[in-house]
């Protein structure tokens, strides 16, 4: 049975636990060779081990991806072990939950090095290999904190946001270069960091209980699922879209 990534050198930022993890895995399942770039060597290691076990083809680099140099790097790895990348999923990220007023300017650079100009760093390293083969596809993970804000994660919400529109940016720059680039923007998730997140905010006074999540979304997201929404971007399936975003949210957003 065809995988609908045959064919395909996707990379994955972030993409050894979470939803990074079940990407690493799914891309893999459905044909492409994965390479699986993050700072955790350990887990990154381990979900390449099970893809290689499942049959597929997947390489680790270790990055920090708000380090230029560390993601050129990465990139030149997986590039010599598996070729020129098509497919980029920028997923790497973080969160900070706090109130603003605490804050401080060295957490907001942290932030947004972390989850923005990893962004840039990893799509500018890739996007060469994809201009000079005509195609290819960049998925960004954005979130619902993009469009619908959160108390305690000004500095979150505003990352989101920034991602948000560097995916619609790239997409309009080059879409007549053969170039795709979306974003999948989760609610709630059941990973650790998604976990974490429900219960540093419940201890800062956000009704995150099991019937606000239900009322917001019915339950916690799978990270599984956000995968196959990444999938489905990544892939020829979508290939007339361009410059949108793909809430995995259950009507978070919609109400």
């Amino acid at each position: 049975m065809a995988g609908r990534l045959n064919g395909k050198i996707a990379l994955i930022s972030g993409g050894s636990t979470g939803m990074g993890g079940a990407s690493s895995r799914l891309f893999a399942a459905e044909g492409a060779k994965v390479g699986v770039v993050d700072k955790n060597e350990e887990a990154g290691q381990a979900v390449v081990e099970e893809i290689r076990r499942a049959g597929g083809t997947a390489v680790f680099a270790k990055a920090d991806v708000s380090r230029a140099d560390e993601v050129n790097a990465a990139v030149d790895l997986v590039t010599r072990e598996l070729g020129t990348v098509n497919v980029l999923f920028n997923h790497a990220g973080t969160i900070i939950i706090k109130d603003f007023l605490e804050c401080t300017l060295e957490e907001w650079n942290w932030l947004f090095a972390v989850n923005v100009t990893s962004m840039f760093h990893m799509t500018k390293a890739v996007l060469p290999g994809m201009l000079k083969a005509g195609k290819g596809a960049i998925v960004c993970t954005s979130s619902i904190s993009a469009v619908a804000a959160t108390p305690r994660e000004v500095l979150y919400n505003m990352s989101k946001g920034a991602c948000h529109m560097f995916a619609q940016s790239i997409a309009v720059e080059y879409r007549d270069k053969g170039i795709r680039c979306n974003t999948v923007c989760p609610g709630f998730v059941a990973t650790p960091h998604g976990l974490r997140e429900v219960k540093e905010l419940s201890a800062l006074g956000v009704d995150m209980s099991e019937p606000a999540i239900a009322a917001q979304q019915g339950r916690l997201c799978e990270p599984e699922e956000v995968a196959r929404a990444a999938l489905f971007l990544a892939s020829d399936e979508a290939s007339f879209i361009n410059g949108a975003h793909l809430f995995v949210d259950n009507c978070f957003t919609a109400v």
